[in-house]
């Protein structure tokens, strides 16, 4: 086991014209001794390429990967002592999933037959395969080859684990699973976990802690619920919570000291807190609430606004409803389940004050944020409930 981490790391590739594309852009991170962190973002985000710089699969274009305290760039990848599991799993047709497990041991020639042995079948146990060694790879399922891949990863008892989205390929009940699994797994081994995935409901139940990529840029590295109560910027708030998070441009005025954001459809009303926060000249924001933090309310009320719906989802212990304001736009907010609502209905809708996020317009960085809930029984977000 041991810590990572990355100093300054850049990565580019040749283009056309000499056109270099940047994939990694100066990406600082550390990652502890046994944590379990999940790199997040869109396709075409860097997290995969920063997966294979860290393995050696590719080489730094500037900066310095370390293993431990030692520099790793000079190092080949049979020598960096970690394990990947593929999205693809990777297995050899021709092999038993035992052969498959050891195929790897074998290839290095430092262990005997008895220590092979050994790590093998204390990784079935782990995974749960024993009766599956003997079997083919075509006679498993996705799910018992995933297991047979993370196993063979196992076995080498490495000093990390880097995972390239493993779950991709298993259907929906399957990846819930599987998550469980891979949880637990690594809890159990304690081995520093670098996991890979665009799915941001996998990176919100899963790690330790998140990196948020987008552009090759690291955008924020927190918690979960840190990302979801205080990111940094429009780009992490609107990736992290499903739905996404709606961002409603606005104008700035004051009135008797206090702030307004003016809207076609709306006049919002800050508190003198809040508008402490744009007193520096600031004439437009970004109002941003979550679909669930909206509240539905019987009469209008100050900082409430009439919509009609478009459109509604149901989802069971929620309903997503869809409503288009005076600028065209359209938006998204979460009721429950058992609320009837009709699409063309009349509705009020309320922004609470204490569950606003403020952006600036020009950086697109966060003025204000909720506040991150101080113990595990206050409220936490409806969309980690998976």
């Amino acid at each position: 086991m041991a810590s990572l981490s990355l100093d300054s790391v850049r990565k580019e590739f040749g283009g056309e014209g000499n056109q270099n594309i940047v994939a990694v852009d100066d990406v600082d991170l550390d990652i502890e001794d046994g944590e379990f962190i999940v790199l997040v973002g869109p396709s075409g985000s860097g997290k995969s390429t920063i997966l294979r710089l860290i393995s050696g699969l590719e080489e730094l274009t500037d900066g310095e990967i370390y293993i431990g305290d030692e520099p790793v760039s000079d190092v080949k990848p049979k020598n960096r002592d970690i394990a990947m599991v593929f999205q693809n799993y990777a297995l050899y047709p021709h092999l038993t999933a035992r052969k498959n497990m050891s195929f790897g041991l074998r290839m290095q020639g430092e262990f005997d037959d008895d220590e092979i042995d050994r790590r093998v079948e204390k990784a079935a146990d782990i995974m749960n395969i024993e009766p599956l060694l003997e079997k083919m790879p075509n006679e498993l399922s996705g799910g018992q080859q995933q297991r047979v891949a993370l196993g063979r990863a196992i076995v080498r008892e490495p000093k990390a684990f880097l995972m390239d989205e493993p779950l991709s390929n298993l259907d929906a009940k399957l990846r819930t699973t599987m998550r469980t699994e891979i949880q637990q797994l690594q809890s159990e081994l304690d081995v520093t976990t670098i996991y890979v995935t665009h799915d941001q409901v996998e990176a919100m139940t899963m790690g330790d802690r998140i990196a948020i990529m987008n552009h090759g840029e690291l955008q924020q590295v927190a918690t979960p619920l840190e990302a979801y109560y205080e990111p940094s910027n429009v780009f992490v708030a609107g990736f992290i919570g499903s739905p996404s998070m709606n961002f409603i441009d606005t104008t700035v005025r004051f009135e008797h000291g206090d702030a307004v954001l003016e809207h076609p459809s709306f006049s919002y009303h800050l508190s003198e807190e809040l508008s402490s926060t744009l007193e520096d000249g600031y004439e437009e924001a970004i109002l941003g609430i979550r679909p669930e933090s909206i509240k539905v309310v019987d009469e209008p009320t100050r900082n409430s606004v009439s919509v009609s719906i478009d459109v509604v989802e149901p989802l069971g212990k929620e309903q997503i409803l869809y409503f288009t304001l005076d600028d065209g736009e359209q938006y998204t907010a979460s009721v429950e389940g058992h609320r009837f609502v009709t699409e063309g209905e009349e509705l009020e809708l309320l922004f609470p004050v204490e569950r606003l996020h403020l952006f600036n317009t020009e950086s697109q960085e966060a003025i204000v944020n909720r506040e991150l809930p101080a113990r595990e029984e206050d409220e936490l977000p409806d969309q980690l409930d998976v």
